[in-house]
């Protein structure tokens, strides 16, 4: 008996696991699931404790084993989505932006959603004039340290502060200068509340970036807005298409379609490549999420879409949760008391932070191989803490990698690489590179060139892990193969249409061998199955097997013969 018990109790124990979800501040929360909990419970457990009744704007991210990115399903199993080992690590993080984030109900909202946006502001994803960014981090500061006091705050006192990947003395003299003279007096929550509402009006917002190549080769960053589809080249945002306009969103293996029917019936077709299968299937149902929050009226007329082709098996996906015009109207029916919110303040953030462990960006030197292996161990840090991918910083963002990666092999061993101090301006900063593994190594690479910072802690890891010199050879090798196998979009689509024809060849002679087969099994077999017997007796049969099978049979047979005898003669 106490056997049984204490089995029984070890199988229970085998079915729990330990998850760890980051969130917005980045503090952390921990629970236990079941083996077979769904999505949708893990995801009720954290807007439970944080105290959110608008959470369908909100989600939780994960990264695979293979270093893909995914949003959590809410129907399906928890365990089974993320294929890794536990205890499983996953991040809360905005995944539909309000189109007005001013016009949310609760404070407790649109605080979640000021910290998503200053994290995209800090990781590059938001881009902006000098001017705007000045006013930005401005108000952040006017949230987290009040109104400026100068017994508090000395000179140069946001030089302590990070809010962009770099920034200048004159964009810190700028933002104090705001900071002191326009925000006195200001809440919390109001200067949350107008930090929202600057950064709707951006082009930028509420971008999460998928590294893509467009037809000819260059690269492309595709991205979901509240207001329609974006791809973003070189910081120029080349296409914007309403999704009113979005007709259908296909992606076959690499490749990713999007339909669009414009005015006077003008029918558009975008075609883009990702750098995987997983990442395109990735883009594909964000797209059709995002497309079905945004642009239906109900959630009852959600459907489900299939990426596939006549006669073949593909991808079939289904939005599970609101739509934004119902989103809002619940919204509207709270009624309570607003819940206290616990704000950060100027705790140091791993990821995202308020105040920084050090001085203001400056010129540091460091040696090239040190850079190296402190830029990926910050780039594999900002992966996993980061809603998104880290952003880059390249000045020839439509070019491959491998011109850097060249010019950095034909220097030396003890040439430095160098923190530009300049102000921050969107022409300088490259959105996201893929999540894909080999192209996680290409963004770090990319860092090391440009200069990147890493946390102190960040640094002591990485000594474990220096590359050689040997590694970065091969590495090279694998940049330029990678940049080769990109250079014929045109052929590979070539390539598919033949192969679906003849698929589509195959399939119909395969249903043609079929009806033969039981056309013959019927005229000429003695099999007396119920089945046959019933389709023999009908008229139409008898009809069709004495006008036409019988005479085609004999004439069938009599070419047989004639070819027979000519044979024997010859």
């Amino acid at each position: 008996m106490l056997s049984r018990l204490m089995s029984g109790s070890s199988r229970s124990l085998e079915r729990e696991y330990s998850c760890t979800v980051r969130l917005l501040d980045d503090s952390e929360y921990t629970c236990t699931i079941q083996r077979d909990a769904k999505g949708q419970y893990l995801f009720d457990l954290l807007c439970h404790h944080l105290n959110l009744l608008e959470k369908d704007y909100f989600g939780i991210r994960f990264v695979d084993p293979d270093k893909q990115r995914h949003w959590l399903e809410f129907t399906k199993s928890v365990v089974k989505q993320l294929r890794s080992q536990p205890p499983f690590t996953m991040c809360f993080r905005v995944k539909f932006y309000p189109a007005d984030p001013a016009a949310l109900k609760e404070e407790i909202t649109r605080y979640l959603v000021f910290l998503q946006i200053k994290r995209d502001l800090y990781h590059g994803r938001l881009l902006c004039k000098t001017s705007d960014a000045a006013l930005l981090a401005a108000y952040i500061l006017q949230a987290e340290i009040g109104d400026y006091d100068p017994g508090k705050h000395p000179e140069g006192y946001s030089s302590k502060f990070q809010f962009f990947p770099k920034h200048s003395e004159k964009l810190e003299r700028k933002i104090a200068e705001i900071h002191k003279t326009e925000l006195s007096g200001q809440t919390p929550a109001t200067s949350e509340l107008n930090f929202l509402r600057k950064a709707q009006t951006l082009e930028t917002y509420g971008v999460d970036p998928h590294p893509c190549k467009d037809v000819s080769g260059n690269a492309a960053f595709l991205a979901f807005t509240p207001f329609g589809f974006v791809v973003l080249q070189g910081n120029k945002r080349v296409h914007f298409i309403k999704w009113n306009e979005v007709t259908k969103l296909k992606f076959e293996g690499k490749t990713f379609y999007l339909y669009v029917s414009q005015k006077e019936e003008k029918k558009i077709i975008l075609t883009y490549f990702a750098p995987t299968p997983e990442a395109c299937k990735h883009l594909w149902k964000c797209g059709i999420e995002n497309q079905a929050f945004y642009k239906l009226e109900k959630s009852s007329q959600v459907r489900t879409v299939s990426s596939s082709n006549l006669f073949f098996k593909g991808s079939r996906f289904r939005y599970s949760g609101r739509v934004a015009k119902e989103v809002m109207e619940s919204s509207a029916k709270i009624k309570r008391e607003p819940p206290e919110i616990h704000r950060a303040g100027m705790v140091p953030s791993r990821s995202c932070p308020s105040i920084t462990h050090g001085p203001r960006l400056s010129s540091v030197p460091r040696t090239r191989r040190r850079a190296v292996h402190i830029s990926i161990m910050e780039g594999l840090e900002s992966l996993r803490d980061s809603a998104h991918s880290t952003p880059v910083r390249s000045s020839s963002h439509g070019d491959t990698f491998l011109p850097h990666v060249r010019s950095g092999r034909a220097d030396s061993n003890e040439r430095v690489a160098v923190i530009a101090d300049e102000a921050y301006s969107p022409a300088d900063s490259v959105l996201p590179t893929p999540v894909a593994e080999h192209s996680l190594e290409l963004m770090l690479l990319s860092r090391q060139i440009n200069g990147a910072t890493c946390s102190i802690e960040e640094e002591k890891e990485s000594e474990a892990s220096t590359p050689t010199a040997a590694e970065m050879e091969a590495l090279g090798g694998e940049l330029r193969a990678l940049c080769q196998g990109h250079g014929r979009p045109e052929e590979e689509q070539v390539n598919k249409f033949v192969l679906s024809v003849l698929r589509l060849l195959l399939v119909t002679m395969g249903l043609l061998f079929v009806l033969l087969l039981l056309l013959i099994i019927l005229t000429e077999s003695d099999l007396d199955i119920a089945f046959f017997r019933d389709i023999r007796q009908t008229p139409e049969f008898e009809q069709f097997h004495y006008q036409y099978f019988c005479p085609l049979r004999r004439w069938f047979a009599c070419k047989v013969r004639s070819v027979v005898s000519l044979l024997i003669d010859t």
